[in-house]
C-alpha cells in the first residue's frame, strides 16, 4: 500500500504506508490513526483577511471574468486562527471521510474526494455549492440558485474534459445531489456530482494520470492554465498543500484520493485556515466574504 501527498504546485510525495513516520490518514475503508485521547476540539478566535483586502481581490477576479479570461474562479485566502488543540488532536477528534495530518505541518479534514479508482472505472465527485442546512427551504434554495447552478456546472464540465484526457467513455451518473455536512455545531447542504470513465493500465501509471488532472478543477476554475495564473497573482500567498490532494492505492485494483480543503497548516507558532469558494459573474461580494469565513470551522465527533 502507498501513500501520497501531491501540493497545488504539483510537487509529489510518495511513500509506504508502512515507512510512514509522524503521519497519519483516514479514509472510508482504510486508517492509519494515532493513539490521541478524545478531546473537545474548538477555533477559539479567527482572524481572517480583511473586507477591504478581500473586495480588492474579487473585484479583480471579477474584471478578469469580464475580460473573457476566466469563467469560474476559486478565490481562497489564510485566516490566523487560535485553538484549545494540537494539530494532532484536531485530526483525531474531526469528523470527516477524509483527514491527513502530516509531520506537524498542517492537518486537514476533508468532505471532498477527488478520484476514486476501482478495477478500470476512475470516478471523480465535483462538490460546488454550500449552504446553511437550517435555513428555510435550504435544499430548494440551493439546487435553483442560478449562481450556484452555473457555478456548479462549470466545474462538471471541467470535470468531464480532465477525466477525458486520461480517460475514455466519460459520462455523468449524478447531477448535483445533496450531502449533508456537519461543520462545528452547523449543518451545511454541499451539492455534489459524480462523473465516471473507463482506463486502461493505470497500475503502472497512475502518477502521472493524477498529475494531468491537477490541480483539481474544483479548487482552481475554468479555463484552467490561465485561471491558475490568475489565482497566483490576485491571492498572492502560496497554497502549499492546501487543495493539493492526498490518498492511497494498492496499485493494483483500488486508489483512493481526496482534495486537501478544511485545512489548518502551522507556520512556527502561528495557525492559518485556509479557505474560500469559486467566483462568477453573479457571485456578491459579501457573500463570498462571509462563505469563506463560515467555512473556518473543525467538524467535531
Amino acid at each position: 500500500m502507498k501513500f501520497f501527498l501531491i501540493d497545488f504546485n504539483k510537487n509529489v510525495f510518495v511513500e509506504k504506508v508502512e515507512n510512514l513516520k509522524d503521519v497519519y490518514f483516514s479514509f472510508p475503508l482504510f486508517s492509519l490513526l494515532p493513539d490521541v485521547p478524545k478531546k473537545d476540539c474548538k477555533i477559539t478566535s479567527i482572524k481572517p483577511i480583511s473586507f477591504k483586502k478581500y473586495k480588492k481581490a474579487f473585484e479583480e477576479v471579477i474584471e478578469e471574468i469580464k475580460n473573457g479570461n476566466t469563467y469560474l474562479l476559486n478565490l481562497t485566502f489564510k485566516s490566523e486562527i487560535k485553538t484549545n488543540c494540537s494539530l494532532l488532536e484536531i485530526f483525531q477528534n474531526a469528523n470527516a471521510p477524509f483527514k491527513l495530518y502530516f509531520k506537524n505541518k498542517f492537518v486537514c479534514f476533508s468532505p471532498e474526494r477527488f478520484v476514486k479508482i476501482k478495477n478500470d472505472k476512475i470516478y471523480t465527485y465535483p462538490m460546488k455549492g454550500t449552504i446553511k442546512a437550517t435555513i428555510p427551504n435550504a435544499r430548494e434554495k440551493i439546487l435553483n440558485d442560478i449562481k450556484e447552478m452555473a457555478e456548479h456546472t462549470m466545474v462538471v464540465d471541467l470535470l468531464r474534459n480532465d477525466l477525458g484526457i486520461i480517460g475514455k467513455k466519460v459520462k455523468v451518473n449524478k447531477f448535483r445531489f445533496i450531502d449533508e455536512i456537519q461543520a462545528g455545531n452547523k449543518k451545511l447542504l454541499q451539492v455534489s456530482s459524480e462523473i465516471e470513465a473507463t482506463i486502461s493500465n493505470w497500475q503502472k501509471n497512475w502518477l502521472n494520470m493524477l498529475l494531468k488532472m491537477l490541480p483539481a478543477g474544483s479548487i482552481s476554475g475554468t479555463p484552467k492554465k490561465k485561471t491558475i495564473e490568475i489565482i497566483k497573482r490576485v491571492e498572492n500567498y502560496e497554497r502549499g498543500f492546501y487543495t493539493g490532494i492526498f490518498g492511497i492505492t494498492d496499485e493494483k485494483t483500488f486508489l483512493d484520493s481526496a482534495v486537501i480543503i478544511r485545512y489548518i497548516e502551522k507556520k512556527e507558532d502561528k495557525l492559518f485556515y485556509k479557505s474560500g469558494g469559486g467566483i462568477t459573474i453573479d457571485s456578491n461580494l459579501k457573500k463570498e466574504y462571509e462563505e469563506l469565513i463560515h467555512k473556518i470551522y473543525i467538524p467535531t465527533l
